[in-house]
């Protein structure tokens, strides 16, 4: 019999077999091959299909006890999906075994692409976690080459030479220093020139008369404070932008200082109290907001479910199959939802989660999420490992 190669598998057949009797591994492979013969067609002869490497090395374990023999069997398959399927199907047709009535029912038909996919998710993460942040990412070094190129553009303006950008138009921001250029002109403003220093030059003092629209931009603290005094008594200040309390310009990301700029306010209109007009509201100037505190719920108590329970959702659990989609049972074995898997984070439910069924892998991530809504029982097509209290069942 040929061997399938590990790496062409894309399905692998799980079935339960029962048997009234002794019968031994032979027996029951030769059953599989024996009794399906001639069921399928050509197409579908499993001798032929193993020989073509289609179907691999049938795997089968048997245990007899009690004048029973119980025992699992695994077929791979690197067949598509509705192939394998029917081959399946097929194997619950053997009903004897040697001498002994037998029953072979169908437990799961496993994705192990999709259980490797998931491996490779999770051994990425921890990878990427060991590598660390190398840094020098190609968006990286696009935004140095971009702030480089913006940064060049830095002039000196007057006898001071005061560090600026383009002061060609009708607008000019002052900053305090050289460093405020810099960031102003990293973000895209261009029209920045620098006191350098809390004195205000003559240079500037004479520009803010020819320019019909003055910004003065100081930092968030008290340094900032005195500068706006000093500067708007001795030069035609039109608007005065600050930075949010405790930071300075030159720090600012590109949101902070469009924001601040915009929320400007008239010099002859500014004074202390106008802070909170910046970019950003601390938690000392904002109204404090009363939340409703949720009482803590009561440790859950999982309770399994029993073999009748699921026989009784067997319907809506078959229908799940193949959808991507997900249904939530309550204790009385009604459904409160269904839903696309890609939801499951968004619910909230007033009561327990009984039981919830998914058509597809339940991944770390999935099993937290039905942890927080409380779930007693999960049943899934694959399970990536997992510590959970959970009951976990396949699909």
């Amino acid at each position: 019999m040929a061997k399938i190669s590990p790496v062409s598998i894309k399905y692998i057949v799980h079935a339960k077999l029962e048997a009234e009797g002794a019968i031994e591994k032979p027996d029951i492979i030769g059953a599989i091959f024996g009794q399906t013969e001639g069921l399928l067609g050509d197409d579908l002869e499993m001798r032929e299909l193993q020989k073509s490497g289609k179907i691999g090395r049938i795997e089968v374990s048997a245990h007899y006890e009690d004048g029973k023999t119980t025992g699992e069997i695994e077929v791979p398959s690197a067949m598509d999906k509705t192939e394998t399927t029917i081959i399946a199907a097929a194997l619950e047709t053997i009903e004897r075994v040697g001498p002994s009535d037998t029953k072979i029912t169908i437990q799961e038909i496993e994705d192990v692409r999709g259980s490797k996919r998931d491996y490779i998710l999770e051994r990425a993460k921890k990878l990427m976690e060991k590598l660390g942040d190398t840094g020098n990412g190609m968006s990286e070094m696009t935004g140095e080459i971009k702030d480089s190129a913006r940064i060049s553009k830095m002039q000196t303006y007057g006898t001071e030479n005061l560090p600026c950008g383009d002061l060609s138009g009708d607008e000019v921001i002052i900053v305090e220093g050289r460093a405020d250029v810099i960031n102003l002109l990293k973000n895209g403003v261009k029209n920045a020139i620098a006191m350098n220093g809390m004195k205000l030059p003559q240079t500037v003092v004479e520009l803010t008369k020819e320019k019909p629209n003055v910004i003065l931009f100081v930092d968030g603290d008290r340094g900032g404070s005195l500068i706006i005094k000093n500067v708007t008594e001795q030069a035609k200040i039109d608007f005065v932008a600050m930075a949010p309390d405790g930071k300075e310009v030159e720090e600012l990301t590109g949101k902070e200082i469009l924001q601040a700029l915009r929320k400007k306010v008239k010099a002859n209109e500014f004074n202390r109290t106008q802070r909170g007009r910046g970019v950003r509201r601390y938690p000392r100037e904002r109204e404090e907001v009363k939340e409703e505190k949720e009482e803590p719920k009561k440790p859950l108590k999982i309770k399994k479910m029993t073999k009748s329970e699921r026989e009784n959702i067997k319907d809506e659990l078959d229908n799940l199959i193949g959808s991507k989609g997900i249904i939530i049972f309550d204790t009385d074995l009604k459904r409160i939802r269904k839903l696309p898997l890609s939801k499951l984070g968004n619910i909230r439910l007033e009561e327990d989660a009984y039981i919830i069924a998914i058509d597809g892998t339940a991944t770390p991530r999935i099993v937290k999420t039905c942890e927080k809504i409380r779930c007693h029982n999960l049943i899934a097509t694959n399970f990536v490992d997992v510590e959970t209290d959970i009951n976990l069942s396949s699909l």
